[in-house]
C-alpha cells in the first residue's frame, strides 16, 4: 500500500490548501484495494460452490437441521480451508498465471501482493481453519480438511497439474472433500451416503472443467498446462466428458438407496437434471466432433446448475 504524504498546493491567490482531505479518501481506497486483492487470492465463488455441497450433506448425516453453532463453524472452517488452499495455489501458480491471459490479472502476477504475505496469509488461513475444526468439531474432520489443503496444494498444484493428462481427475478429490467433512463433522464417521455423495462431485468435475479447458485450450498451451483438451483429441476429450457426465448422474441415483431419509422430494428432481445435464453434454460433443463452432462454458455453466439442484434436493429432502 502506497504511502500518501500531505502536503500544501497553492491555489489561485497564493494561499495553501490543504489535501488532508484528498490524502484520506486516496488512503481508503488502496485499503480497499489491498483486501479486495487478498480476498481475491482466496477465488471466493470457489469458495460458495464447496459451500453448496457441504452443508446438505450436514443436513443429511443429522438426519434434519444441525445446531446452528456447528453450521457456523463448519461454514467459517471450511471456508477459511478453501481459501487458505486457493491463496497457496495462486502462490504456486504465479509463474503460470502471469503467462495466461486469463488469470495474468489475478494479485500476484499484478504485483498487488507479493508472494511472501501471499503465502503467510495462506498458511496463516490454513492453521486457523485447521485449528477451528479441531477444537470445536473432532479430529477427523479437522484431519480430512488439513489433508484435502496438503494434496491439493503439494500433490495437485505443484506436481500433477502440471505433469498429466490425468491432473483433473487426480484432483477430483479435493473439490469433493468438503462433503465428507461436513459429514464427519457431524457424526464422526463416513457412511457409505457420504462416499456416494463425495463421488458424485468428484465425477462431476471432469465435464466441468474439461469444457473450461476447451475454451481457454490456447492459453493453457501457453503456459505448458497438459490440460486434456489441450494436449488429446476431440475424440478422446468427448469420451471423457461423457463417460463422467453419465458417472455423475449415475452415482447421485445410487445416493437415493443408500442416503438415510433420502427419499422422492431427492430422486425427482435428481433425474430431471441429470437427464438435463446429459442432454448439453452429449449436444457438446456432437458438435465437437463434426468441427461445428460450440459453446464449451454452456457446458460448464449448466454442470454448475446441475450440481446446485442436487444438493438443494439433498438439504430439502433431510428436513422434511
Amino acid at each position: 500500500m502506497s504511502m500518501i504524504t500531505e502536503r500544501p498546493v497553492s491555489d489561485t491567490a497564493g494561499q495553501s490548501v490543504s489535501t488532508t482531505g484528498d490524502g484520506a479518501v486516496g488512503s481508503r481506497r488502496d485499503l480497499r484495494a489491498v483486501v479486495a486483492a487478498y480476498v481475491a487470492l482466496t477465488k471466493p465463488r470457489i469458495v460458495e460452490l464447496l459451500l453448496v455441497t457441504t452443508v446438505p450433506a450436514m443436513m443429511l448425516a443429522h438426519g434434519g437441521l444441525p445446531s446452528l453453532w456447528l453450521m457456523a463453524v463448519v461454514l467459517v472452517g471450511g471456508s477459511l480451508a478453501a481459501g487458505a488452499a486457493s491463496v497457496l495455489n495462486c502462490y504456486i501458480d504465479r509463474d503460470i498465471d502471469q503467462v495466461m491471459r486469463r488469470t495474468k490479472r489475478r494479485p500476484l502476477p499484478a504485483h498487488t501482493v507479493t508472494p511472501r504475505n501471499a503465502l503467510i496469509f495462506g498458511l496463516v488461513l490454513a492453521v486457523v481453519s485447521v485449528t477451528l475444526l479441531a477444537v470445536f468439531t473432532n479430529a477427523l474432520a479437522a484431519g480430512l480438511t488439513l489433508a484435502a489443503i496438503l494434496y491439493y496444494d503439494l500433490v495437485y498444484t505443484a506436481w500433477l497439474k502440471r505433469t498429466t493428462t490425468a491432473n483433473t481427475f487426480w484432483g477430483g478429490a479435493c473439490g469433493a472433500a468438503p462433503v465428507l467433512i461436513g459429514w464427519a463433522a457431524v457424526t464422526g464417521s463416513l457412511a457409505p451416503a457420504a462416499w456416494a455423495l463425495f463421488g458424485v462431485v468428484f465425477f462431476w468435475q471432469m465435464p466441468h472443467f474439461y469444457p473450461l479447458a476447451m475454451k481457454y485450450k490456447d492459453d493453457y498451451a501457453r503456459a505448458g498446462i497438459p490440460m486434456l483438451p489441450v494436449v488429446a483429441s476431440t475424440r478422446r476429450v468427448n469420451a471423457e466428458i461423457l463417460v463422467f457426465a453419465w458417472l455423475t448422474v449415475l452415482v447421485s441415483l445410487v445416493a437415493w438407496p443408500l442416503g438415510a431419509g433420502i427419499g422422492p422430494v431427492y430422486g425427482l428432481p435428481t433425474l430431471v437434471v441429470g437427464v438435463i445435464f446429459l442432454v448439453e453434454a452429449h449436444r457438446l460433443c456432437r458438435r465437437a466432433a463434426r468441427g461445428e463452432a460450440v459453446k464449451p462454458m454452456r457446458l460448464f455453466h449448466w454442470s454448475t446448475t446441475y450440481l446446485t439442484v442436487v444438493f438443494a434436493a439433498v438439504a430439502l429432502d433431510a428436513v422434511i
